[in-house]
């Protein structure tokens, strides 16, 4: 089952695999669901961290970014291929660190853009600065193998 948390009001929505591409919404507030399984990043805030990041049943990509900065937004395209492709499989998503830097400062983010690798709840691996798609695959790809 995916785990699949509610932008707009937090619930935790299971989903299984088979349907993961099929529009799926809350069943508690009814809000469309956008996580992981439509193949798009997903804009984390305080209240939905937990949810997303440590209570997925698949691997996670967390994007540490921040708006003003250049190669953060280079690497924008290359994570939307990566969601798109591991669409069902991994999460993939993106984490404003000057909206939220309590959370940056628990994962000892000292640079942008920082990928945050999470499986199990747990920080398994990370990477500082623009990478390309491959590593980042190579890296998702392990997490997947190990689960």
């Amino acid at each position: 089952m995916l785990l699949i948390p509610c932008p707009r009001c937090g619930a935790t929505n299971r989903i299984p695999p088979e349907r993961a591409h099929l529009r799926a919404r809350c069943g508690r507030c009814r809000a469309p669901l956008d996580a992981g399984a439509t193949g798009k990043p997903v804009e984390l805030t305080a209240a939905s961290f937990d949810a997303t990041v440590l209570d997925a049943a698949t691997p996670v990509v967390v994007d540490c970014w921040a708006p003003w900065c250049g190669p953060c937004r280079a690497l924008a395209p290359v994570l939307d291929a990566v969601a798109r492709e591991y669409g069902g499989r991994a999460i993939v998503a993106k984490l404003n660190v000057d909206d939220h830097p309590a959370i940056a400062e628990r994962y000892a983010v000292r640079g942008i853009p920082t990928l945050l690798f999470f499986a199990g709840g747990h920080l398994r691996d990370r990477l500082v600065g623009v990478q390309p798609a491959p590593v980042i695959r190579a890296r998702l790809d392990a997490l997947l193998a190990a689960a």
